[in-house]
């Protein structure tokens, strides 16, 4: 680490920052909370509409599945008999979901077996339709817009800087790189998380999405070779996020080491926890995509 004039090492923000993300990890900081509402979306968590009990298990995956193809946006199914118990009508034609279910009955234990107290379970299949399939159901009113969040004037000339098309609209935020930009939640639609305000949710995941803008072929060309393999995806979540830590330090977005990064990360970590040093190759590429975007600043 180079030193400076006084012989004082020069501080490293970013080793600083990394430090404290896997200290918070290492803690377990829980679980990632989105920080703007979604009004509608296949990912939603399925739940039953007359019982409002969550599905679990496979159904959850099979009725993102079917509500993905289906195009349906509201996250609510019901057999056709608890639909008409609601008071609501399946429309005619209309073709039903899979879920699964499980039955239990009493049998004889295994005399054989002392952990065996003679309860079975056999799978039962059932037959859900969408809310987007009957009539007569009122779904819930959609969250309210909040108003614009907080601007912060130099986080906004950084990110005005770097010339990467950012579009607002819709509830998802991504970057596409077919169409090379940026797609962003409005910003009425953050809400902010326990740890987090409105305008860090909304400038922490621009600079996620600066930093995956970053990556593209002609930019940084980041890609992870053979070493993560099937990891790669959750390797570039890595970068993007530790990325965004480090900017959000830097632009005064956080005063410090955020626990909805250190939520975030440890998702991905998770996948690849038998390599040690993936956060720590992960960090060295979030600071190779933060100095691209700083050199897209004009001279101070």
């Amino acid at each position: 680490m180079p030193a400076r004039k006084d012989n004082t090492p020069r501080r490293d923000l970013h080793a600083e920052i990394t430090g404290k993300l896997v200290a918070a990890i290492k803690a377990d900081p829980g679980k990632p909370c989105m920080p703007w509402r979604r009004s509608s979306g296949p990912l939603f968590m399925p739940v039953n509409a007359l019982t409002r009990n969550a599905y679990n298990g496979i159904n959850i995956v099979s009725l993102w599945v079917a509500a993905e193809c289906s195009g349906f946006s509201a996250p609510v199914w019901a057999t056709y008999r608890q639909w008409a118990e609601l008071g609501c009508q399946v429309r005619k034609g209309e073709k039903s979901s899979l879920v699964v279910f499980y039955k239990e009955y009493d049998s004889e234990p295994d005399p054989d077996n002392a952990d065996d107290d003679g309860k079975r379970r056999v799978a039962r299949a059932s037959c859900v339709f969408n809310a987007s399939q009957v009539d007569g159901y009122t779904a819930p009113d959609a969250p309210q817009p909040l108003g614009p969040i907080e601007r912060l004037a130099a986080a906004d000339r950084f990110i005005a800087a770097t010339g990467a098309r950012i579009e607002h609209g819709g509830d998802r935020a991504f970057y596409r790189p077919s169409t090379d930009h940026i797609q962003m939640p409005d910003e009425t639609l953050f809400c902010g998380t326990d740890t987090m305000t409105r305008s860090e949710g909304y400038y922490a995941t621009v600079t996620h999405e600066l930093t995956h803008w970053t990556g593209a072929k002609h930019r940084l060309a980041r890609e992870f070779g053979k070493r993560f393999g099937d990891a790669a995806y959750a390797a570039e979540e890595l970068v993007a996020e530790i990325a965004s830590a480090f900017l959000c330090s830097e632009l005064g977005i956080t005063q410090d080491c955020r626990a909805d990064h250190a939520q975030y990360l440890a998702q991905w970590l998770k996948l690849m926890k038998e390599d040690s040093r993936a956060i720590f190759t992960a960090a060295a590429r979030a600071s190779e995509a933060v100095a691209y975007l700083k050199s897209a600043q004009a001279p101070a």
